[in-house]
C-alpha cells in the first residue's frame, strides 16, 4: 500500500499544554544568625538597613529643582551656548 503523505517531509509537532499542578509555597530563606544580629545592632544604632525604607535617603536623593526655579527660555540657535 502506498502512503498518502511524504515520509521524508517535515513533520509538525503540536504542543498541547498540560494543566499546571499547584506549586506549594516556599518560605523565603532566613538570614544566618550572624546577619540577623548585625541587622539588629545597626537598627539599635539608628543606621540604614538593607531592604528597608530609609526616609533620610529619600530626602537626600530627591530632586532639588522645583517647578519654576529656572526660566523656560531656550538659547537661540548659533548663539554659542
Amino acid at each position: 500500500m502506498t502512503p498518502t503523505y511524504s515520509a521524508t517531509g517535515r513533520q509538525r509537532r503540536i504542543f498541547v499544554p498540560r494543566p499546571a499542578e499547584p506549586v506549594p509555597p516556599v518560605a523565603p530563606p532566613q538570614d544566618p544568625p550572624i546577619y540577623r544580629d548585625l541587622l539588629r545592632t545597626w537598627a539599635d544604632r539608628g543606621r540604614t538597613l538593607p531592604g528597608r525604607h530609609d526616609p533620610e535617603w529619600v530626602r537626600l536623593a530627591a530632586p532639588t529643582v522645583r517647578t519654576g526655579q529656572f526660566s523656560g527660555l531656550l538659547a537661540r540657535p548659533g548663539d554659542g551656548r
